[in-house]
């Protein structure tokens, strides 16, 4: 029996059309990265209303802007939150988006909005690099 190899066309032609499939496939795997990084922050931002939620529950109001996300760790005021929950309303500490950034926490007059910066960390922005708003990007 004589043993027969690949020749080197056929082995260039799998390279080929291996680096062919790379070329269409990897650009959409790309793209779904980024999407399900926006769906994390949408997920986290919804745990954090629910959160601030259960604050205003006990405590008949939403913590300040300048208190932040913070106050769902420690009571910022124990003359102003007589009802504050002795764990808190978050486990451990803050959440930060997948690119590592703290949550913006913004309470107009009641009005919560939450913003992530994005890949950029970074105000403003495009595409992936763009900033998240709960008000606008993730409203179920």
């Amino acid at each position: 029996m004589k043993k027969r190899g690949f020749s080197l066309i056929e082995i260039m032609i799998v390279i080929i059309i291996l680096g062919l499939l790379a070329g269409l496939v990897l650009p959409k795997l790309m793209g779904q990265a980024d999407k399900a990084k926006k769906k994390i922050v949408c997920l986290q931002m919804h745990s954090l209303k629910d959160s601030l939620k259960n604050f205003k529950l006990d405590n008949g109001v939403y913590p300040t802007t300048e208190e932040g996300l913070n106050a769902l760790l420690q009571n910022p005021d124990s003359e102003k939150y007589k009802n504050y929950s002795k764990g808190g309303y978050l486990d451990g500490k803050a959440p930060v988006d997948p690119w590592k950034n703290p949550y913006i926490y913004i309470n107009e007059e009641g009005n919560i909005d939450f913003i992530s910066l994005g890949a950029d960390g970074k105000e403003g922005g495009s595409d992936e690099a763009s900033d998240i708003r709960f008000s606008k990007e993730c409203q179920r």
